[in-house]
């Protein structure tokens, strides 16, 4: 059974005030309290807390915002929590189902960071707050004043979709994805209630557009993906990248599978004395519920599922996914996302046999443990699909 911690990621779920093992960040903290600000926002966010009255406004920061820089100029985790130790979230209430606010959307609109003003009710301090899916930020505060002083930019796809209020959200983040708005941006557009159907657009908060984001991209692969001929060779891929490892195995298959495993070694960020594992995974178009993996499961499978695509192929996929000690903070799903864009972005290697791919995904991860633990493994040697034959 997974752990209790690798399960809530800092969510709260123990029930104790804060969590035990997150508030050990604070001891990083490296600011003063603040009444103002005046700056870059290049980003919005917006809490779950009390759904559908929620808690949104800009973040504020005058640096990148974007993990693709941070990997790009190779951030250090310590580089990356001192960024966001600095970056201010700014709130006010919100009613989900009056996505009409003007100047938060203004800012998620924009191509570039937008200078604002912002008037808090109260000088701020140092909150700062991790949960394992949206990235950390250091401090938060009431507005009761925005000012946008600068003048959007906005690209010209992104301008279509959002304002052609009879584009289903889903298909808005297709196109825009595939004409190269990244996930980060369209998760900022969901959030601000700028996509979809005019009569069913919403305020979502960001943790859950960050999900959804990836969930309507993938669901739009799958449709193609299935449609594929199966992968010639058996492909393994892998990297790490801020000490997790991600390790995609994919299987020549005429039928879609993703399973994915997910390791917290002993004495990493969310275990103790004992390593917490946890599996799970999907067959068809359809996943039922949530995973307990997390936000995780599903960055994974949408960048695996852009590879398949690409090359115009079906396969069954495994993922494996080992975290070290190295990991020490956490900075939210996109390292999972930009790890497994890292591994499939090189030439796989291929094999001509399931055997060889295992055995080849086990000496690049160190360790065969995963081997017993995935189901689509044991359904293979218990099934024959016409792919066998």
């Amino acid at each position: 059974m997974p752990s209790q911690c690798a399960v809530c990621k800092g969510k709260g779920l123990c029930g104790l005030p804060n969590c035990p093992i997150t508030s050990r960040f604070h001891a990083l903290k490296d600011t003063h309290p603040i009444s103002d600000y005046m700056g870059a926002s290049p980003s919005v966010f917006v809490g779950s807390y009390g759904y559908p009255r929620v808690v949104g406004g800009p973040l504020m920061i005058n640096d990148s915002d974007n993990p693709l820089d941070w990997v790009k100029n190779k951030f250090s985790i310590d580089d990356i929590v001192s960024v966001r130790s600095r970056t201010i979230r700014g709130g006010s209430e919100l009613d989900v189902k009056i996505p009409d606010v003007g100047k938060v959307q203004e800012i998620a609109l924009s191509s570039k960071p937008l200078d604002i003003e912002v008037a808090f009710t109260k000088p701020i301090n140092f909150d700062l707050s991790f949960d394992g899916t949206v990235i950390p930020t250091g401090l938060s505060g009431q507005m009761k004043k925005l000012d946008v002083i600068d003048n959007a930019k906005v690209s010209r796809i992104v301008d279509k979709c959002t304002s052609d209020i009879d584009l289903r959200a889903a298909e808005a983040a297709r196109v825009m994805f595939e004409n190269g708005t990244d996930v980060y941006k369209i998760t900022n557009l969901l959030t601000s209630g700028l996509m979809g159907l005019e009569r069913n657009r919403r305020v979502v908060p960001t943790r859950w557009a960050i999900t959804a984001t990836d969930t309507m991209i993938s669901d739009s692969y799958k449709r193609e993906v299935r449609r594929y001929p199966a992968l010639q060779d058996y492909e393994v891929f892998c990297k790490t990248l801020y000490g997790n490892t991600l390790c995609f195995i994919l299987i020549p298959s005429n039928d879609w599978r993703f399973e994915m495993l997910e390791r917290w070694q002993k004495h990493s960020l969310w275990s103790e004395d004992e390593e917490t594992v946890v599996v799970d995974g999907e067959k068809g178009m359809t996943k039922r519920n949530y995973s307990p993996i997390g936000g995780a499961y599903y960055s994974a499978r949408l960048v695996v599922l852009e590879y398949l695509s690409s090359i115009g192929r079906c396969a069954r996929v495994i993922c494996v996914r080992d975290i070290s000690g190295e990991y020490w903070a956490p900075l939210g799903v996109w390292v999972i996302r930009e790890a497994a864009h890292e591994s499939l972005k090189f030439s796989p290697d291929k094999f001509g046999t399931l055997s060889e791919a295992i055995a080849s995904a086990s000496q690049k991860l160190g360790t065969s443990f995963w081997v017993q633990k995935m189901g689509l493994l044991k359904d293979m040697r218990e099934q024959k699909t016409l792919f066998d034959f």
